[in-house]
């Protein structure tokens, strides 16, 4: 299958639930990134991880373009969507663009990841100030305890290719 087949879906998989769909496009041992809830390993955990979806929204749209693919690497912007189903957000419809990188083996996805606003994402559901920051701090010390981090995180001149 080609990468723009396999973006496609990979979309309509996880917008329609469809967990055993959208762990197929993966390698046995893929990994599915998921910017709200971490990484997943394996067939089994990226249909429990799919499952987290249907437990904060309803009714998602997933819309990729622009896929690029070099060697086994492979970028997609998207448009992404849902009625958030959290009590606080009284049904408001979410929606965020991000990027999703696709790093291929044979054929299948070896690892998904994705980058968005979470903050912003978040805040269209309702979840209080105080949250949002304990999120942001949360996901920025992870961030920061990546050794590839390391040299971002020194005062002064940097190297501007790294």
């Amino acid at each position: 299958m080609d990468f723009d087949d396999l973006v496609r879906r990979f979309a309509a998989a996880a917008a329609s639930g469809d967990g055993d769909a959208l762990a197929d496009l993966f390698t046995p041992e893929g990994t599915y990134e998921d910017y709200f809830f971490g990484p997943f390993t394996g067939r089994a955990a990226i249909k429990k991880m799919l499952a987290h979806f249907a437990e904060g929204g309803r009714d998602f749209r997933w819309h990729f373009a622009d896929a690029a693919l070099a060697g086994n690497l492979g970028y997609a912007s998207y448009r992404f969507s849902f009625t958030s189903t959290r009590p606080e957000a009284k049904g408001a419809r979410v929606v965020f663009d991000g990027i999703g990188r696709f790093e291929l083996e044979g054929g299948r996805i070896r690892r998904y990841s994705e980058v968005f606003d979470r903050g912003m994402a978040l805040a269209q559901q309702a979840f209080e100030p105080e949250r949002l920051s304990r999120i942001a701090l949360k996901y920025a010390a992870g961030l920061k305890a990546r050794p590839e981090w390391a040299a971002h995180l020194q005062a002064g001149v940097g190297e501007h290719s790294q």
